[in-house]
């Protein structure tokens, strides 16, 4: 059965305060827009009055911080079918738009400021390389009656995630309160709401991040910056992508906790430290025999575990102290991964004076 928010004054004798609608209707997008908390959960508002391919416009759209898209709609005057309908529209309009597509929206939305660094700002994390994971409905209403209350089950029932938030406005003499509940306690979760895995930006096909892991007897960026290459090891899962890197590729080298310190192109396959050569001058050197400050050697050896190293030539370096890092720059835990995010590689080329 609909829901009925209740809010008494109990300084005293028990007042039990008023509810207007009135103002609420005309406040309440406003107050979401400000402060998207107030849905209960942490948002990042990337448009409001979004037009749509379908010729309609979506009240609020916002991120969330694992790259899921929330869809908002207030229900104003509407009757329980036409808002409950719109806003599954709205879903399928929501379930097609790419990484670029949400990129263009916030540029739109807010003009000056780069989706990457409000994300930053907003979760203390860089985007996730994959935006629009899945997708949640909410309608946002002062009021529900029974019809909506039946549809709105019914779709859950089916794993659809959508959900009403209900919202009531009272006030206290001069003070003004905004009460909220939600009509289900759970709903799927946002991946139901899509069947993909989510849009990631188009990669050129040339560019790559790796992750140099700095660590003292082991690695070292001075090493790696001498004599031309990058390396990691101790466990299948730190090598396998590093020796996914093609010949030719161009990389772009970060620092964990640091920042990006090269660039340069691959110009060999990975081999493991104890049989790799690289190019020293006019030579080709065993790297083992090099006057190295690390040992690129782990506590527990064996296959799977050594260091592997791909020989580079640099085109740009900076000393660790001068690693280069602005809010919102790609970074994770994969030693490579190819380098997709825009934001990271304009930012990357103006740094490094690049032609491209």
């Amino acid at each position: 059965m609909a829901l009925e928010l209740g809010l008494w004054r109990v300084d005293g004798d028990p007042v039990r305060l008023a509810h207007s609608n009135i103002p609420l209707e005309k406040k309440l997008e406003d107050l979401i827009e400000q402060d998207p908390d107030i849905l209960g959960a942490p948002l990042l508002i990337i448009g409001r009055q979004v037009p749509t391919a379908y010729g309609k416009f979506l009240d609020l759209l916002a991120v969330d911080g694992d790259g899921a898209l929330h869809a908002i709609e207030l229900k104003r005057d509407r009757t329980p079918r036409d808002v409950t309908a719109q806003v599954l529209d709205y879903g399928s309009w929501v379930q097609q738009l790419t990484h670029e597509d949400v990129i263009q929206i916030f540029a739109t939305y807010r003009v000056g400021i780069s989706f990457e660094q409000a994300f930053a700002d907003r979760f203390e994390v860089a985007p996730p390389e994959a935006v629009n994971t899945g997708h949640v409905l909410t309608i946002v209403a002062a009021d529900m009656d029974p019809a909506t209350e039946r549809i709105i089950n019914y779709l859950a029932g089916f794993r659809v995630p959508i959900n009403v938030a209900l919202f009531r406005h009272f006030t206290d003499g001069e003070r003004s309160y905004l009460a909220r509940t939600w009509l289900l306690s759970e709903v799927a979760s946002p991946e139901a709401g899509t069947n993909r895995q989510g849009t990631k930006e188009p990669w050129n096909g040339q560019d790559w991040y790796v992750s140099f892991g700095e660590e003292a007897g082991i690695r070292s960026w001075k090493d790696a910056r001498t004599y031309g290459f990058v390396s990691a090891g101790g466990g299948e899962w730190y090598s396998r992508s590093l020796r996914t890197l093609p010949v030719g590729a161009r990389i772009f080298v970060y620092i964990p906790r640091r920042g990006y310190v090269g660039v340069g192109t691959v110009t060999g396959e990975a081999q493991p430290f104890e049989t790799v050569a690289l190019q020293v001058g006019d030579a080709t050197v065993r790297m083992a025999g090099l006057d190295l400050g690390a040992g690129y050697r782990h506590a527990v050896d064996g296959p799977g575990r050594e260091e592997f190293v791909v020989p580079v030539t640099w085109e740009h370096t900076l000393d660790q102290a001068d690693a280069f890092w602005q809010k919102g720059m790609f970074a994770n835990q994969n030693s490579a991964c190819k380098l997709r995010n825009r934001f990271t590689l304009d930012l990357l080329t103006e740094r490094f004076g690049l032609d491209d």
